[in-house]
């Protein structure tokens, strides 16, 4: 399976590779080609830009949640009706799980993907020493794979020199990589902060209105011919290692996902096994829909801003009857972090005003000034769940502003280095919730469990209609 691929990466954070990667995915649209992307690491923020602001379909790449194997399977998937894949790497190219280790960084991802690496650098304020930083990039793992640069923040005057200067000093060095183009100080390239009001149709409207722009752009200084060269030089990838088992058709289960503005984060591939196991998705709104959609068996809560949109969620009374009666009748249900705040008595927004909301859990939700958890964490049941057994163990990641007064204790949580560990997650018969968002991959038994209680559900209700 040919699959043209490049990765998109940067010597740190804050170098223009998440404008530069969306830059150059739009100009490869006005180009016509049929595009996927992927993000290196657990972040949902820059995928859902892509979904949303550039309409294409996006998916995470990481190493710490699944193995080389069933990455490069998910990956392949991914692809499959794709002319071309573009991939937003994460940090810097060597920084993964912790200071001291590559593992689950892009140079981990594009090593397990074959994918040849374009690196961006920041030229403001340099010159010669931009040698030095590339020299060392390129050095410091023999298989680093870096087939060209991308110079950001550079005239168009200055180009010219600083590209023959940067390659004609490389090659004295014994490496012989093109600069393949430059990113121009402009105001297309100035994302404002990606945080809050993404998915809300006026701020998406503006964004694309941006993005457009920066493929405008990007299309001029873009030396094309040597980009796609790079791309369609990524090696074949077996077919076979991204064959999925067919469902049967007569197996098909009604599952109510929560999408809206507020609830938004979600991983591809986890919904993709949810299919994949007979699941029919069914987007409702808890900020505009009046109940669940009717007859289903299942229930997802993802992340997202629910604390930004407490008021509006607070008084949609009937949606919160409906999602509180669902659960209580023995809905399986899966919420973390935003959806966990969902489920909460009282949620607590940024301005110190509380709203009442569906009230499986007592307490409270109240903003902390701060991240509370962050990171990858491996979490392990301390006593059997509905789709997770005691001893048990699946993948997951923290990133919230938001706490609550009871947390749970039903799973115990550990950061990958041992350092820190804390128990989380609510685990209450058909009821899973935290604020960890998981990866359902790393244990296929949590889906296929939940699956199965959706199963259950409906023999019940029609066991009850009799």
């Amino acid at each position: 399976m040919k699959i043209p691929r490049i990765l998109i990466a940067a010597a740190s954070s804050g170098s223009g590779k998440t404008v530069t990667s969306c830059g150059i995915m739009e100009a490869l649209k006005q180009q016509g080609i049929r595009l996927v992307s992927g993000k290196c690491g657990p972040d949902y923020i820059d995928p859902m830009f892509h979904r949303e602001v550039l309409k294409i379909d996006a998916q995470n790449l990481d190493l710490f949640f699944y193995d080389k194997e069933h990455l490069r399977k998910i990956f392949i998937q991914h692809c499959k009706n794709a002319q071309m894949a573009v991939l937003e790497g994460v940090m810097g190219f060597y920084d993964g799980m912790g200071i001291d280790t590559d593992k689950g960084s892009s140079y981990d991802v594009a090593k397990a993907l074959e994918t040849p690496v374009v690196l961006v650098v920041s030229c403001k304020g340099s010159a010669l020493s931009v040698v030095a930083l590339l020299k060392g990039l390129i050095e410091f793992r023999k298989d680093s794979n870096i087939q060209g640069f991308l110079l950001n923040r550079v005239s168009e005057m200055l180009y010219p020199r600083m590209k023959q200067m940067i390659e004609a000093q490389l090659k004295q060095e014994g490496y012989d990589i093109p600069v393949i183009g430059y990113i121009p100080e402009d105001p297309a390239f100035a994302l404002e902060s990606r945080h809050l009001g993404l998915v809300t149709p006026d701020g998406v409207t503006h964004l694309e209105t941006k993005i457009k722009r920066a493929g405008e752009i990007l299309g001029k200084t873009i030396d094309w011919e040597t980009f796609f060269r790079i791309a369609n030089g990524a090696p074949k990838l077996s077919e076979e290692e991204g064959m999925e088992n067919i469902v049967p058709a007569e197996r098909e289960i009604p599952i109510a996902v929560a999408r809206d503005e507020a609830f938004c984060f979600y991983y591809k591939d986890n919904l993709e096994l949810l299919k994949s196991l007979g699941c029919k998705l069914i987007p409702f709104s808890p900020l505009k829909d009046r109940a669940l959609p009717t007859g289903v068996k299942g229930l997802i809560l993802g992340g997202g801003y629910p604390e930004e949109y407490a008021r509006q969620l607070s008084e949609n009374k009937t949606m919160l009857e409906s999602v509180h009666d669902a659960i209580t009748n023995g809905m399986p249900c899966h919420a973390e972090c935003g959806g966990f705040l969902y489920l909460q008595e009282q949620l607590e927004n940024r301005e110190g005003e509380s709203y009442g909301l569906v009230g499986i859990f007592k307490g409270k939700a109240f903003p902390k000034g701060r991240l509370v958890r962050f990171g990858y964490v491996n979490l392990t049941a301390e006593k059997d769940g509905a789709f997770l057994r005691k001893g048990e163990q699946i993948r997951g990641h923290e990133f919230h502003y938001w706490d609550t007064e009871e947390n749970g204790e039903d799973v115990y949580a550990k950061k990958p280095d041992g350092k820190r560990s804390w128990h989380c997650i609510h685990m209450k018969e058909n009821l899973f919730a935290g604020f960890p968002h998981i990866a359902y991959g790393s244990n296929r038994r949590f889906a296929e469990r939940f699956v199965e209680c959706a199963v259950q559900y409906k023999e019940k209700r029609k066991k009850d209609v009799k």
